[in-house]
């Protein structure tokens, strides 16, 4: 897991950096904002790690102007300022999370595993055709409903050079085992006869 550390202490910085790499985390440190700022939008990071009492720009500021750059990694404020009015203030600017110092290296290395598996999701990639994707597209924006094969063929083809109603339950059958793999056998397409 790749980490942006930006501590302007440097007994601290070394501190987190060793409870990260004992956990096989790359970790890269710098005590400038500007220079996090920096890194955060040049490079791909699990997550960043703020300090908000930083030399040269606060920690908010760094928070703002990541976001404003539409940066999307999560970030967790590390501070000694444990005020409600702090941590509202952080969170409102964009952090994922707010930590008080000192912390705890088992809680810390949890909440970045809750924080990355957040923003990540929970799914995995499913690999589909384009008529897969289309009929998945059908069922999602009709939730709820009992879709006929003319329905499909209509979305799929559009009344031109429509084959046979039989593709349907080709396409379906096919449908249902990537989703039933990548679901766990968790069955989200049901038929309805009759």
């Amino acid at each position: 897991m790749r980490v942006l550390l930006i501590e302007d202490d440097s007994a601290t910085a070394q501190s987190i950096e060793l409870m990260l790499k004992s956990e096989s985390f790359n970790v890269y440190t710098t005590d400038l904002g500007e220079e996090g700022v920096d890194l955060g939008k040049l490079y791909d990071y699990d997550i960043i790690l703020l300090d908000l009492n930083l030399p040269d720009m606060s920690g908010y500021e760094v928070l703002r102007t990541l976001r404003l750059s539409k940066v999307k990694t999560p970030i967790l404020i590390l501070s000694g300022m444990a005020g409600i009015e702090d941590k509202v203030r952080g969170l409102g600017f964009g952090a994922d999370d707010y930590m008080t110092k000192p912390f705890h290296k088992d809680e810390l290395v949890a909440r970045i595993h809750a924080i990355v598996r957040r923003s990540k999701g929970h799914a995995q990639c499913v690999h589909l055709t384009g008529k897969e994707y289309q009929m998945l597209e059908l069922l999602s924006l009709r939730k709820g409903t009992t879709l006929t094969k003319e329905m499909f063929l209509n979305h799929l083809y559009g009344g031109m050079d429509e084959p046979e109603l039989k593709i349907i339950d080709v396409f379906i059958c096919k449908l249902r085992k990537k989703l039933d793999a990548a679901s766990g056998g968790q069955k989200y397409i049901e038929t309805v006869w009759g």
